[in-house]
């Protein structure tokens, strides 16, 4: 599977952006998707993922409420929306895919490039 994140760009605090995140190849066996995001001088860490099994969504503490992840039908799109945008939210945004849900970046096995996402007035 091949991923490619897209939908980044320059925000003014408490806006919105949506990320895609594009599949092709063989997406029916897709079972899990998630968005990473990696601040300047910071690990990459985990935001939100999407389980294809049971439908669950799973979001990091401080995006819960203002972030939502979605995925059409088909699996070749999943989406992050992403409101009420502040400044620590600034990072590169990366999605990846794996068979289940986690936190744990080793289990991911493909990766798209990341999307920059910069929150400033």
């Amino acid at each position: 599977v091949q991923l490619q994140a897209s939908g980044g760009g320059l925000v003014q605090p408490g806006g919105s952006l949506r990320l895609s995140c594009a599949a092709s190849g063989t997406v029916l066996d897709l079972e899990a998707i998630a968005w990473f995001r990696q601040a300047p001088g910071k690990e990459r860490e985990f935001v939100s993922c999407l389980s294809d099994s049971d439908g669950r969504a799973f979001y990091e503490d401080s995006v819960k409420g203002r972030f939502s992840i979605s995925r059409n039908n088909a699996k070749t799109t999943t989406w992050l929306q992403m409101n009420s945008l502040k400044p620590e939210d600034t990072a590169v945004y990366f999605c990846a895919e794996a068979n289940y849900c986690s936190n744990f970046t080793q289990i991911y096995r493909s990766w798209g490039q990341g999307t920059l996402v910069t929150v400033s007035s």
